[in-house]
């Protein structure tokens, strides 16, 4: 069938179109308008919580993280894919100690030992640390906030052959990191590592020229210090790192 200008323009009208061709028509051709636009549902809060914050923005997932409580956090921590660290992972590594304590101690990236108990600080460095606790009269277990520390780090994946962490990965975990500090407020960390004392600080300077003065993170006061693996193959610089110790405990004495 073959439509005039008037046919066309009356099914145009009613919403059809008719397709023109110079070849013989021998059936209508008529595709209805396409219905009014309904507003999209946001991309990001469609996603099944574990794949959100890799489709959020980098500003999106910060705000996010920023606005957790500490269910909320360990959680997204647990479901995290925003790196590839969590191809391999066995176990994320959150944090474990009291959530005011006033010590608040960051160490760099969990190890063999601490991914498959998720934990840490754990294994022979843990121990070590454990003993450097003690000797301030703290320690992980349950105490009262002024005799407990709260310990994270700066990835909560195991890297790979425990290889050292990369820019992007420790860009990634920032924001769990900032969010834990933001809830425990504590008065002094205590940053253990090159690259804790390193992120936290912004600063590529070695821990040798970083330690033995205070600085501060986001207004709390931080004191660098070796990490206790370090410390381990190298048991000569433990005086050094009791030093350390005692300047953070003097720190938080006199605020």
């Amino acid at each position: 069938m073959t439509w005039d200008e008037r046919q066309r323009a009356m099914l145009e009208a009613m919403g059809l179109k008719v397709w023109a061709s110079s070849a013989p028509v021998t059936e209508m051709v008529a595709v209805a308008e396409p219905p009014a636009a309904v507003p999209a549902v946001p991309v990001v809060a469609a996603l099944p919580p574990a794949l959100r914050q890799v489709q959020a923005s980098p500003s999106e997932r910060q705000q996010a993280i920023a606005a957790m409580d500490w269910e909320a956090l360990r959680a997204s921590v647990a479901a995290c894919r925003a790196c590839a660290l969590c191809e391999e992972r066995k176990n994320t590594v959150f944090g474990v100690g009291h959530r005011q304590a006033q010590w608040m101690i960051v160490g760099e990236a969990p190890g063999e030992n601490e991914d498959l108990q998720g934990e840490p600080f754990v294994g022979e460095s843990g121990q070590l640390l454990d003993s450097m606790l003690r000797a301030l009269g703290l320690g992980r277990a349950e105490a009262s906030a002024d005799r407990q520390v709260y310990i994270a780090n700066t990835l909560k994946c195991r890297p790979p052959r425990n290889r050292n962490p990369e820019p992007a990965e420790l860009a990634q975990c920032e924001p769990y990191l900032d969010r834990q500090i933001a809830l425990v407020q504590p008065r002094i960390i205590l940053a253990m590592g090159r690259f804790a004392v390193q992120s936290l600080l912004r600063s590529s300077e070695p821990i040798g020229k970083l330690r033995g003065r205070v600085h501060h993170y986001q207004g709390v006061p931080l004191v660098a210090t070796y990490h206790p693996a370090y410390l381990l193959r190298n048991p000569g610089e433990k005086a050094r790192a009791w030093e350390d110790l005692c300047l953070a405990r003097s720190t938080l004495q006199s605020s």
